[in-house]
């Protein structure tokens, strides 16, 4: 089943080579491969974050899912995490990476049908915690930066995004439906 998702996701490789576009397939099925074994720790690396000394600098959560309704579950997971880590460590950054298919509950267009959702990241933005979306993945499905409301920050890549913040010294916490 995973082969005929990656074969079908081809079609969307908006003019790069087939090559790149296979090895960014590859490189995503393995990370979804990888995920339930990291999304199964989520609630064991809060934890563990919760037993240190010093503060963590920050905490960039990943969500990555092929539904577009997950993040009606997976925000207050992460809302639950930020309190719990606030509680302990209060100057501790926060940022969410959304780059999957739950990406396209945050269009402007689905406000309505994605109400709590909307209100959700607003909440966030609201408490100084960024929320991203990919503009590469969002593309391969027609939608642009344009498509997000202006409270939702848009990355070129959501890797990428991570990336960065990893780079600033925030600690990965993926969060996905199998936690």
């Amino acid at each position: 089943m995973a082969g005929l998702s990656i074969i079908a996701s081809t079609r969307h490789c908006n003019g790069y080579s087939l090559a790149r576009c296979l090895c960014r397939i590859g490189l995503a099925a393995l990370l979804v491969a990888c995920s339930g074994l990291q999304g199964v720790v989520a609630s064991d690396q809060v934890d563990a974050l919760l037993l240190r000394d010093e503060a963590p600098r920050g905490i960039v959560f990943e969500i990555v899912e092929g539904d577009e309704a997950a993040l009606a579950e997976l925000l207050p997971r992460v809302r639950s995490a930020i309190l719990k880590i606030r509680a302990r460590f209060a100057q501790t950054q926060f940022a969410v990476v959304s780059h999957g298919r739950e990406e396209f509950a945050l269009q402007s267009q689905q406000r309505q049908k994605y109400a709590d959702v909307h209100q959700q990241v607003q909440s966030l933005v609201a408490d100084d915690v960024p929320v991203h979306v990919c503009e590469n993945h969002a593309g391969w499905y027609g939608v642009t930066a344009d498509d997000f409301p202006d409270y939702v920050s848009v990355a070129p890549t959501g890797q990428g995004q991570i990336a960065v913040y990893q780079q600033l010294g925030y600690d990965l916490i993926v969060i996905d439906s199998s936690n």
